[in-house]
This record gives C-alpha cells, structure tokens and sequence, in this order.
C-alpha cells in the first residue's frame, strides 16, 4: 500500500485548497472531505461488544480489518503517497499512530469567528436552497445557526475539540497544524513547512493555476460554494456578516496562537 497521511483540523479552514495543491503533485492522492473516516468508525463500532459476535474478534483481527479498509478502498489509486482528509481524524490519533506507524496529520486551523462567518456567509448566499449543514431546514437566525454549529456535536464544535484532543494527546509529535492564514497569505511557507514535515522531497507548486471542481458534490448537499476553490491563492480581507457581540463570543478560541496555551513541541505554521 502507499504511503499514507490525513488532512483533518476545522471547516472552512483550508483543508479543500490544500489537497488541491497537493494533488499538483503528481505523486500525491488528495482531495475533499471522503467516506473513509465514517466507515472506520461505523465498522470498529460493528466490531465492539453490542454484537453478539463480538467473540470471535480481537483487537489483532479489529486491526487487520480496519487496515483493510484503507488498502481496499485505495486498490486503484496509483499514487505514492495518499492524503485523506476528513475533520474526525484528529479524535482517532491513537488508532492512526497504531494502523500507520509513519502516517502524520495535518491539521488546518482558522480563527473561529472566521470559520461561522464563512458559514454564514454560505447559507446568506444561497438563501433560497436549505443547505445540509442544517439538515436542509431554512429559516433561523445567525444566533441559531452558530449556536448549532459550535455545539460540542455540532459541525465546528465537535472538531474543535477533537483538535484540542490531538493537539495536547500523546501523539501530538505526529501533528503540524496549519493556520489559514499562512497557508492563504504565504502559501510557499506553508508548502515547505508541510514537506518538511512529511520528509518528502520538495515540489514547485504553482500558486496562481488551481484546479479543483467539485460543484455538483456541493450542490447536491444544498451549500454552492462549500468546497469551492479560486484558481488563485490568496488572502482577501472583508468585514465580518456576524454581530459583534457573536463575534467577541469566538474570538479568543484560537488557542494555537498563544504559545502559553500550548505544548512547546506542538508544531504550528
């Protein structure tokens, strides 16, 4: 099997543009969010003791299965080395240091208030197609709708805390995380800090040509636009569509900037 690593951290926070320079490389396997992560849990769960079966598995065959899951669901893929992105992989750190003794995470982050404005931002603009996001319901306001994505199950809240998981856990050595605003403002820096981090020889990517379509995904979920990616990289500063009082409610999460409130060998770009 390839080589194998994940891309996981927040939404909205850049994982979608940097699989999409990723797979410049010709080397690399990439994309959006996939299945995988859901299948993992889903099958360790049919694996546990609520089936009564459960007595004819160890945690050996619970293992050999779960690889399996990888190796089958990637058969096909010629690629050398394989990235796949879902924000759940940062709470299975354990099972991912065990499954892929050489497998690293990366982990996009972004100021929190940013994340549900970008989310907002969204559903304003497609206000006349209910987005999956909220179970395709319309109506509500921006209050209900961060509430209901920061909530600790919710879209950036069960996440987020999944990040803080990885981030202080013990195999947080296996972790870079990868700040928004670099990746969009310095995207060279970020580059070369991910390879560095990899131990991949370095790659010229090209900034300015993205490719990366994935419109009728998003348009079936409801949410134009969830994963779309301008052809250039590039930092665009706007004012922000949430209150200020919902806006000061966020602002201090992002506890990957002060390094106070982080371990000293968690690696940041």
């Amino acid at each position: 099997m390839p080589s194998i690593h994940f891309i996981s951290g927040l939404p909205r926070s850049g994982s979608t543009l940097l699989a999409a320079l990723l797979r410049q490389n010709p080397r690399f396997e990439a994309g959006m969010s996939g299945p995988l992560a859901g299948m993992f849990g889903a099958l360790l769960g049919e694996m546990s003791a609520r089936n009564e079966f459960s007595v004819f598995i160890d945690d050996t065959k619970r293992q050999r299965m779960l690889h399996g899951l990888f190796e089958n669901f990637y058969a096909d893929c010629p690629a050398d080395v394989i990235f796949d992105t879902n924000r759940s992989w940062c709470a299975w750190m354990p099972a991912i240091a065990q499954l892929f003794p050489d497998a690293k995470v990366i982990a996009c982050v972004r100021d929190m208030p940013w994340i549900l404005d970008s989310i907002e931002r969204l559903i304003q603009h497609n206000v006349f197609t209910p987005s999956s996001i909220f179970n395709f319901q319309p109506g509500g306001t921006v209050y209900t709708r961060a509430n209901g994505v920061a909530a600790q199950t919710g879209m950036v809240g069960a996440p987020y805390d999944a990040l803080k998981q990885a981030s202080f856990g013990a195999q947080r050595d296996r972790l870079l995380l990868v700040q928004y605003e670099t990746l969009t403002a310095d995207p060279a820096k970020a580059m070369h800090s991910i390879y560095r981090f990899l131990d991949e020889p370095a790659f010229d990517h090209d900034f300015d040509h993205i490719d990366y379509d994935v419109t009728e995904f998003d348009e079936r979920a409801g949410t134009p636009g969830l994963h779309t990616v301008r052809e250039m990289v590039s930092a665009e500063p706007r004012e922000s569509l949430l209150p200020p009082d919902l806006f000061s409610r966020f602002v201090n999460d992002a506890f990957w900037r002060d390094p106070n409130r982080v371990p000293q060998d968690l690696q940041i770009v």
